[in-house]
């Protein structure tokens, strides 16, 4: 378990949450075109094992020559699935930092819960590794703001996995709206709406399970210290300890790619509202809706519910037109005042290249990857004050310049 506590990942500070055992950062590794990506895997429970199979089926093509060495987790349980997976000569750890410490190591997934994002990039990018953190990129905010810096002062390459902002309709938005394809943007919508008979994030425990199987302790690492409980293992996104939920888990997909068709912004305010006003089983709310601000003078409006599942269509609206996103189509239609010199246009994206590929391609030419670090922090800014701003009752204002809250 790392020695950081909650109270130093509140302060923010670099110092806090680079302790450890890791130590001065490693050399980095350079990667040649022929060089075979030699990949740990830390955290392997429902979405860890998810990402660790698509990469074990990526292994399989030659194109990509790229092996997965290691797994970590602190079920014993899941760790032992994981292995079974990758199968002969995979190593095992209960400790993140030993493999961490596998001098052969070029690269690592984190899948972990949400509180554990923060510290194991840093713990990685001090390491030398290259990384491909599984969404949000941390829990909080000023966890986020920690990360960038390190990644700043590093040549590592960093991608946080919401794998819609290597969808190429957000790029291709990206360039009609720089085209002037709307006019002015104003004001752009988006949802991600559930519904189930359990209840969301109300994952079914293991049958069999055995709670000596897992290193408590090492779970919890940052969060508060509480006893066991089997709901918080297994369904931690529904608590504020290890999650933001409905703006954690779904909205920050969808602001990821719309950051990517806007042009990431750090916001100026943000607002939200909704409750619990069903599922009564959890400390998040389960609708949820959050209106963002941005120095460009454009609004962000994101909408959801884990009790009913009809959304609003994802519209960017201009002055003098309006912006669809029909599957894989972009459809513009102009605004009354604008027909004279505007028409109705439909543009094909072309196919998408894939968010893990584009990872992969990244390490070895060493460019930045689609959801780089500085995106992906302007992105978790707007959702860790959406967070802040439900649970204090308050709009909070944010100088971009300051990079800081406004008081």
């Amino acid at each position: 378990m790392s020695k950081v506590t909650r109270r130093d990942l509140l302060k923010g500070t670099v110092a806090t949450l680079a302790v450890g055992t890791i130590g001065a950062t490693a050399p980095s590794s350079v990667l040649g075109a022929n060089d075979r990506v030699n990949i740990g895997f830390i955290g392997v429970g429902g979405r860890g094992t998810a990402i660790l199979k698509d990469f074990m089926g990526l292994s399989q093509d030659q194109k990509w020559n790229i092996k997965v060495v290691a797994v970590c987790d602190v079920d014993k349980w899941r760790l032992n699935r994981a292995v079974g997976i990758v199968g002969r000569g995979c190593r095992s750890f209960i400790d993140y930092r030993e493999l961490l410490q596998m001098p052969d190591l070029d690269a690592v997934v984190i899948g972990t819960p949400d509180h554990w994002h923060a510290q194991m990039m840093i713990d990685a990018i001090k390491a030398g590794k290259d990384i491909y953190c599984e969404k949000p990129m941390t829990r909080t905010w000023k966890e986020a703001k920690e990360v960038v810096k390190v990644a700043r002062n590093s040549d590592r390459i960093i991608q946080i996995g919401a794998q819609s902002a290597s969808d190429s309709q957000w790029w291709l938005a990206r360039e009609l709206l720089a085209s002037d394809a709307v006019g002015k943007i104003l004001w752009t919508q988006s949802s991600l709406c559930r519904n189930s008979i359990a209840g969301e994030w109300n994952y079914p425990f293991r049958d069999g399970f055995d709670p000596k199987d897992v290193d408590w302790d090492r779970w919890l690492g940052p969060a508060p210290k509480r006893p066991f409980d089997m709901d918080r293992f297994f369904r931690w996104r529904k608590y504020w300890d290890y999650s933001g939920g409905i703006a954690t888990d779904l909205f920050y997909h969808q602001l990821a790619h719309l950051a990517i068709a806007l042009g990431p912004e750090l916001p100026t305010r943000v607002v939200a509202g909704g409750g619990i006003w069903l599922q009564k089983d959890r400390e998040v709310p389960d609708t949820f809706h959050v209106v963002i601000d941005y120095p460009s003078e454009h609004s962000v409006v994101l909408m959801s519910s884990m009790a009913n599942d009809v959304g609003v269509q994802e519209i960017i609206r201009g002055h003098e037109a309006t912006m669809y996103f029909e599957g894989n189509d972009i459809v513009i239609v102009p605004q009354l005042i604008a027909r004279d010199k505007r028409r109705e246009e439909r543009h094909k994206a072309p196919p998408s290249a894939g968010h893990y590929e584009n990872w992969l391609e990244c390490m070895r030419s060493r460019k930045q990857p689609n959801l780089n670090p500085e995106t992906a922090y302007k992105v978790m800014v707007a959702i860790g004050l959406s967070v802040e701003a439900y649970r204090e009752n308050k709009a909070i204002r944010f100088d971009p310049k300051k990079e800081d809250v406004v008081a």
